[in-house]
């Protein structure tokens, strides 16, 4: 059942705890997201996009190249609409290719590179891309697949294209005596980066309804682990940026250096590192992949205000023994998401940094922010995932009957709704309706909120396991197992912990007469699997517990798991 009121029916105790001169509603975003990049060239054009190593490229420099690009994706023939693969690490090429395909009027889709065969093949058919921007590197993994994806064109793009003189000669000569493998065959379906783009007139294309027109098609496994293209619009990722602007009180007027560790193939990476930096004229930093040293010796360098993480990046930080050798003072604010921060590790990083730390809360359906923490630090309430946004909604409903919200102190499901809020699931309509309800989005978490409208997450109604900040999905993770010979059954969990969110754990039944070992089944996963979903837990059993119709029972094997750790706890291990 859904929930048809008024805003002004809902009760909204959250908006009395808003930092001073919080809006409590925020202008929707309507127009094209790629007037955020406009805004940013048209005042700051001299200030600092991206700075890359020993490369440095000003906001009115990254407009020309994302409108460049735009001219040539439009000169292949690709149409307001289409939809445009980019498989890139952190890199400049990745904004400037994400900016360049909203430019062109076309769909970005944000493929995650630790992907493999089947996630590749399930969303690149699903969202009929034929335009695939990939790292070279990983040509060893996309061509034996080209037989099997709808891609007609292949841009590739390499690392020494993100240098400049000398790093990008260094790094060439370095590879070349490293190189492995078949060369890339290049031709007129597999294009260097650089002849694509090249002489490519400028494009800016209109985007007369920002409101309804996708910018960009994520996916994810949604409430189901089927994995659905999360359509949204130019409006939502605006919007959401504004929001979170209207927290953290920060202006254009004021430079701004944002550590860009967060992949951008991730929606709070691309919100944090590429359009909320935007909106603020801000400075980005990317990192292709998390070294501890390399973010440490990253801040010794360009000293950055602005720090948005997960717990286990703070957490192995902090584990560094160089640490005290390093000053993390210049870091003014921390956004911390995709688990919940523990008490201890909160307080350790403030002291060290000093910083500001908003821990919050988002899905990819909601763009991908929906509470966080004021950073008002006496009005933060440690463990909580904080307020509503401006001119967002949220209320808890009981968990299998929906209906009316229910009181403070409840818990249920949480609801969201705002303007944040997904366009839909990508040509999937039944699946759309069952998660957007009269325009409350079905969260699948559980949660209760308090009295001044914190809300709190307790548990997920959905079988999805959080690991390291990405979402797994069990049932993805068996399938995959129960393809091999001598699994007869499989059954996947997640394991909490601390730091990382959870861990996986799958039970197997091996089929009567089998050999099955540990490494088998790991490096079964890594064959088929991008590298998180690979159980690190492993335990054969000859029986599982069941229900009285033959159900495997997952919550008794997370209650066991519990007991466990409960066990290890007492006995101080």
């Amino acid at each position: 059942m859904g929930i048809r009121m008024t805003t002004e029916e809902l009760s909204r105790p959250w908006l009395g705890q808003y930092d001073a001169n919080t809006p409590h509603e925020i202008p929707l975003f309507n127009a094209p997201l790629y007037s955020l990049l406009d805004k940013a060239a048209d005042e700051y054009p001299r200030r600092q996009a991206l700075i890359f190593q020993n490369t440095r490229i000003t906001y009115a420099a990254l407009r020309e190249r994302a409108e460049r690009f735009a001219g040539a994706l439009r000169r292949a023939g690709i149409a307001p609409g289409e939809r445009v693969a980019v498989m890139l690490p952190n890199l400049p090429q990745t904004a400037e290719a994400f900016w360049g395909i909203l430019k062109a009027g076309a769909i970005a889709v944000l493929v995650n590179p630790l992907y493999m065969e089947t996630e590749l093949c399930t969303n690149l058919n699903d969202a009929e891309v034929e335009t695939l921007i990939v790292l070279d590197a990983l040509w060893p993994r996309i061509a034996p697949l080209r037989c099997r994806l709808p891609v007609r064109r292949y841009i590739i793009t390499t690392v020494d294209e993100a240098l400049s003189f000398p790093l990008n000669w260094l790094y060439r000569l370095k590879q070349s005596r490293h190189q492995q493998g078949a060369p890339i065959p290049y031709d007129d379906a597999v294009l260097r980066w650089k002849d694509f783009r090249k002489d490519a007139p400028r494009l800016s294309q209109p985007i007369e309804h920002p409101i309804t027109t996708p910018a960009l098609l994520q996916y994810t496994g949604g409430t189901t682990g089927t994995p659905k293209g999360v359509m949204l619009t130019h409006a939502n990722l605006g919007t959401n940026a504004r929001q979170i602007l209207g927290i953290i009180k920060e202006t254009a007027a004021t430079p701004h250096k944002f550590i860009a560790l967060l992949p951008f193939f991730h929606v709070y990476g691309l919100t944090t590192g590429i359009t909320i930096p935007a909106a603020l004229a801000a400075t980005t930093l990317p990192l292709p992949r998390y070294v501890p040293q390399d973010v440490l010796s990253l801040i010794d360098k360009h000293k950055p205000s602005v720090f948005p993480g997960a717990p286990a990046v703070y957490a192995s930080l902090l584990q560094q023994k160089s640490l005290t050798q390093h000053d993390l003072s210049c870091i003014q604010l921390c956004i911390s998401g995709s688990a919940p921060l523990p008490p201890d590790i909160f307080h350790r990083f403030q002291e060290i940094t000093g910083a500001a730390i908003l821990e919050g809360y988002g899905l990819t359906e909601a763009s991908p922010i929906t509470h966080i923490n004021p950073r008002d630090t006496q009005k933060q309430k440690i463990g909580s995932i904080g307020l509503p946004l401006p001119g967002t909604d949220a209320c808890i409903v009981d968990t299998d009957k929906g209906g009316a919200p229910l009181p403070p102190g409840e818990e249920g499901e949480m609801l969201v709704r705002g303007p944040q809020v997904m366009q839909g699931y990508w040509r999937k309509p039944e699946d759309t309706a069952a998660t957007l309800r009269d325009g409350w989005l079905h969260t699948g978490d559980i949660a209760v909120m308090d009295e001044e409208g914190y809300f709190f997450i307790r548990d997920r109604k959905k079988d999805l396991v959080l690991v390291g900040g990405y979402n797994v999905y069990p049932r993805e993770v068996e399938e995959t197992l129960r393809e091999h010979p001598d699994v007869q059954e499989a059954v996947c969990i997640g394991i909490h912990e601390p730091l990382r969110g959870e861990t996986l754990k799958v039970y197997i039944t091996p089929r009567p007469g089998a050999t099955l070992r540990r490494a088998d089944v790991i490096a079964w996963c890594r064959q088929k699997l991008a590298s998180y979903k690979v159980p690190r837990l492993v335990e054969f059993r000859d029986d599982l517990p069941r229900s009285s119709v033959g159900k495997v029972l997952r919550r008794a094997l997370r209650e066991e798991e519990e007991r466990k750790q409960a066990e290890h706890a007492e006995a101080g291990e």
